[in-house]
């Protein structure tokens, strides 16, 4: 799993944007943890062919509290397998 992630706005009425690149596996459910917290899903596409394992990207938008945003890419983190993720929030 890896993500980047652009916020703008303010703590209260923020946005993000950003995409994921995650194996075939790990897409539905790193997809569905978002959109319970109300990030959109965007686009879904490959950059390559024929790699193993197959590496799927997606990009994801959403609006709300910036610290509720954050807290829904780190949910996709941690869905997506990592068992710790580096994050300024508590």
């Amino acid at each position: 799993v890896n993500t980047w992630a652009a916020f703008a706005g303010t703590d209260d009425n923020a946005v993000v944007d950003g995409d994921f690149a995650v194996t075939e596996d790990e897409l539905q459910p790193v997809m569905r943890s978002l959109l319970k917290d109300k990030i959109n899903i965007v686009a879904i596409h490959q950059h390559m062919t024929h790699e193993e394992p197959r590496i799927m990207f997606f990009h994801y938008w959403g609006r709300g509290r910036a610290k509720d945003l954050a807290n829904a890419v780190k949910g996709g983190f941690l869905v997506g397998g990592l068992l710790k993720v580096s994050s300024p929030l508590p």
